[in-house]
């Protein structure tokens, strides 16, 4: 295979954080927009989110199962610490976090990628 071709081909089936960002960033955008914090509304956006972000990640056919996790979380001054830790193969699985935020309300997703 040719250096191109060869990138290619890798592109199609590993783990691309830059894409899986894009992904959750747009996911969110269009679940919750410019909406400020609603206790109500809570449990709709983070399951919305988790399953627009799943058919998406679908979607690109890449041969991995994938986890989403979704924390919205008012901002009121109260702290949040968060960690996970994998045992898989760096050199085929994959994990992607983004923080979101915009005047009322953290958002916190973390995607992870299990190759097939």
């Amino acid at each position: 295979m040719e250096g191109a071709e060869a990138y290619e081909s890798s592109e199609e089936t590993s783990f691309v954080v830059d894409e899986v960002s894009m992904i959750i960033k747009e996911c969110v955008e269009q679940t919750i927009g410019v909406n400020t914090y609603q206790q109500s509304k809570v449990n709709q956006w983070t399951s919305n989110i988790v399953e627009s972000c799943l058919k998406r990640l679908c979607a690109l056919n890449k041969p991995f199962k994938y986890i989403v996790s979704s924390i919205i979380m008012q901002k009121n001054g109260a702290g949040l610490h968060t960690a996970s830790s994998c045992y898989w193969d760096n050199s085929s699985d994959g994990s992607c976090t983004v923080r979101w935020e915009n005047k009322t309300m953290y958002v916190i997703i973390s995607v992870f990628g299990l190759a097939i």
